[in-house]
């Protein structure tokens, strides 16, 4: 039809792939839900489900009651004088030489009329029976610590499989469920197909090829492979940090930095050398910490950072730029460590990891309280040694597939761990 105009070669790519590469710019707008179901081809994340914090909105009713009632109306209280202590100032600086980039970024996604009428749709969708939902889930950190936890199992359903999934000695496994062990356990679905699961009366989804486990931090080192060669070469990481926001939401457990200074980074990463991915929050104690003492501690060097820029459907920033203790944005820092057969000097080696940009922008819209946007695609052109990549993420919020085969790793102050693991 006349009239229509077709959208643009990067429009397109992005209802693809779920990324959006704002032109002659480090700046990149990701969509969690569309990169999160190529991880699905039965079942759909539902957008409502996953961005239901940022789009919801007050009845004007109730916006209008609020503002015309002069009772309920509280004064403001003036501001004081505050004067940063030291580490304020050092967190301040760190801010000021991210703002610009952050606000050239920012004017990038305004200026994209065509990608923000797009945003506006995100969540214009119903949840069908082939959806996932979400809905209230089961803690397993507190089932974890009570003394039923080594009792608990999980079924493992394959009589949805579109594939014949045969096993080695020719019998046709679809139809078959499997109970296994939840908690101290390897749990797979080693077919081509995501798989349902059922666990203490709720369903659960698991992506082909894919495995997690979950149990005590103290029991990481049995992630670590018997061979060099079974190692990761990509190594995300999502620490439950000690912060005031999520204490007082009570939201999960954090533990103290020291925990996590005998994390087997080294030993986790394949002989060819990891690209190591560490989420960190703003705060300035946990920025030295990681550059004194965890980068160190795991034979880490440190490579550059990415800024996730969190905003609104409508492209507004969830809060302030400037807001001190509650920026809009959280820090990715990369770095490397390498494998037994790399020399730290070997020039090749190192060219793929400088091969990196720094100071990148990943923009999106922030799902569940601590949820990181799916980022191992964008990492994965440095993603150094055999391909497809193996990855491990560590204190892993979800299951995710996107072409690489990925673990992860879950801790909490009460030592309890998830690791996921795609393949």
């Amino acid at each position: 039809m006349q009239g229509e105009s077709k959208p643009s070669d990067e429009l397109s790519r992005f209802f693809d792939s779920g990324i959006y590469r704002f032109p002659n710019s480090n700046a990149v707008f990701i969509d969690p839900v569309r990169v999160l179901n190529r991880s699905y081809s039965r079942f759909k994340v539902s957008p409502s489900a996953y961005y239901s914090r940022f789009f919801e909105s007050k009845h004007p009713a109730q916006e209008s009651t609020h503002s015309s009632n002069p009772k309920k109306r509280k004064r403001k209280p003036k501001k004081q004088s505050y004067f940063l202590n030291e580490k304020e100032q050092a967190a301040d600086q760190r801010h000021q030489e991210a703002r610009p980039l952050l606000l050239k970024a920012h004017e990038l996604l305004l200026g994209a009329a065509d990608f923000l009428a797009i945003m506006s749709k995100l969540r214009s969708d119903f949840c069908s029976s082939t959806e996932l939902c979400g809905g209230e889930e089961h803690s397993f950190l507190e089932l974890g610590r009570v003394w039923q936890a080594p009792l608990y199992d999980i079924t493992l359903d394959f009589k949805l499989s579109r594939l014949t999934n045969q096993s080695d000695n020719g019998e046709n496994l679809n139809g078959e469920q499997r109970v296994l062990p939840i908690f101290n356990n390897l749990v797979v679905n080693d077919t081509r197909d995501e798989m349902e699961a059922e666990f203490l009366n709720r369903h659960y989804i698991l992506p082909r090829e894919s495995c997690f486990y979950m149990s005590d931090l103290g029991q990481i080192h049995n992630l670590i492979p018997a061979e060099p060669n079974s190692g990761f070469n990509l190594i995300v990481i999502d620490p439950p940090w000690e912060n005031g926001s999520a204490f007082q939401k009570s939201v999960y457990p954090t533990l103290p930095h020291r925990y996590f200074l005998s994390l087997p980074i080294k030993q986790l990463t394949h002989r060819e050398g990891a690209l190591v991915a560490l989420w960190v929050t703003n705060r300035e104690k946990l920025h030295n910490v990681v550059e004194k003492e965890l980068f160190p501690a795991w034979g880490v060097r440190y490579l550059s950072t990415v800024y996730w820029l969190k905003v609104k459907v409508d492209g507004s920033l969830i809060s302030d730029l400037d807001l001190f203790h509650h920026r809009p944005y959280e820090c990715l820092l990369l770095g490397y460590c390498h494998g037994k057969m790399m020399n730290e000097t070997d020039s090749e080696y190192l060219s793929e990891f400088r091969s990196v940009k720094d100071k990148q922008i990943v923009i999106s819209i922030p799902g569940g309280y601590s949820r990181k946007p799916p980022i191992g695609e964008l990492l994965l052109g440095h993603v150094p040694g055999v391909k497809p990549a193996r990855c491990i993420e560590l204190f892993a919020r979800e299951m995710w597939k996107s072409g690489i085969k990925c673990s992860s790793y879950q801790g909490t102050a009460l030592n309890k761990l998830r690791i996921c693991y795609s393949s």
